[in-house]
């Protein structure tokens, strides 16, 4: 009796340590499980992830005049996102594909040019000579460039010739990924209209991933986007198209490459002045006087616009360093394309933005749960 007495005690011991490892290994099973299909699920749709990335965040940045527009039409969501999906498509896309067109036929020109030795520069304007005292200097040597300018080129021609070719390899990328660009604006519309059950899934899911915390981080992403998007990216376009629209109508050489130069000058927050100060100066040594004049008078105020549209764009002071901003439209661009040249830097300031708060949180004495809006 007293052998059995301690055979059902060992055996009770012995019960509870199978029953864990059962558990273990159901949990490694099921964890295993959902961690493939998530890998899956992941692989299907990575070839997407910038087009709805961009997308989301044009949602975001166009919310509050897509509110406005339904609130004019009675309340109509689907009609006011196909009018701004519409706008998108006319008013950014067009022009974005005219200057990345333009400057591929402004590269190959360049390679044929230098092919058939055809490329030559202006010679030097006579009024440069009048500019004491360094006038006559300057003029001696820009003719003197002039006049070797063929040398140089056969010189460096092969150097030149694979930097203009990688320039067109990638600008013919950018020509392929405008449709990426079309696909995420069309998207765009279906997040608009879909804007309350697509909050609410977001927030569920901080909640249950990081608490009230979670919540603040949805919240700080969403005014992190508008800042970055409309003080950064809405701004530069705009300076691009007043920019591109200056260079057709006074017929600049080069217009397409000098505008998407100033496309991403204006990204990287320089602004468009290292393009427009130059042009101006040849301005006035090469064309009429009244040409030069107005088309200095039509630069200064693009130059300056920024100064101006940040205040009111800006909700809050832009905290993301400019370097960050850089880092994410060259990351951006060489990643993901033309996407990537929007995507980069709103990407990486939210991350910059997040893991500042993350690092020095900020002391909150309400205990309820925050709600993160669009």
């Amino acid at each position: 009796m007293q052998d059995d007495h301690y055979k059902n005690k060992a055996a009770d011991a012995v019960q509870p340590s199978h029953a864990s490892t059962d558990a273990r290994i159901s949990d490694f099973i099921r964890f295993g499980t959902i961690g493939l299909f998530a890998y899956w699920s992941f692989t299907v749709i990575a070839p997407f992830i910038s087009i709805i990335a961009w997308a989301a965040i044009l949602a975001i940045a166009l919310f509050p005049l897509f509110r406005l527009l339904a609130t004019l039409l009675g309340g109509h969501g689907v009609i006011a996102a196909t009018l701004i999906v519409v706008a998108c498509l006319v008013v950014i896309i067009a022009p974005l594909a005219a200057i990345v067109f333009s400057f591929a036929d402004a590269t190959q020109g360049f390679l044929t040019g230098m092919k058939e030795g055809t490329i030559v520069l202006p010679a030097a304007p006579e009024g440069l000579r009048n500019w004491t005292p360094f006038g006559e200097r300057l003029y001696q040597g820009w003719n003197y460039a002039v006049a070797n300018f063929a040398a140089m080129l056969k010189q460096f021609q092969e150097p030149i010739r694979q930097m203009a070719g990688v320039i067109l390899e990638r600008t013919a990328a950018f020509g392929s990924n405008v449709l990426s660009f079309i696909a995420s604006v069309l998207l765009c519309g279906f997040f608009l209209v879909a804007r309350t059950r697509l909050t609410a899934a977001v927030n569920i899911v901080a909640m249950r991933v990081g608490g009230k915390r979670g919540a603040d981080f949805v919240q700080l992403a969403g005014m992190t986007v508008r800042n970055v998007s409309r003080g950064v990216i809405g701004i530069a376009l705009l300076q691009t198209l007043l920019c591109g629209l200056l260079f057709v109508v006074f017929d600049v050489p080069a217009r397409g490459a000098l505008t998407f130069v100033v496309f991403i000058l204006c990204i990287v927050q320089i602004g468009p002045g290292l393009v427009l100060v130059p042009l101006v100066v040849w301005a006035w040594f090469t064309w009429a006087f009244s040409d030069a004049l107005l088309f200095t008078l039509l630069s200064v105020p693009i130059t300056v616009l920024d100064n101006f549209l940040k205040p009111i764009l800006i909700s809050r002071g832009l905290s993301t360093p400019m370097s960050v901003i850089l880092l994410g439209v060259i990351g951006g661009a060489l990643s993901h394309g033309l996407v990537g040249l929007f995507l980069g830097p709103v990407v990486l300031g939210v991350f910059y933005d997040l893991l500042a708060a993350w690092a020095n949180p900020a002391p909150n004495s309400d205990d309820k749960p925050a709600v993160a809006t669009v």
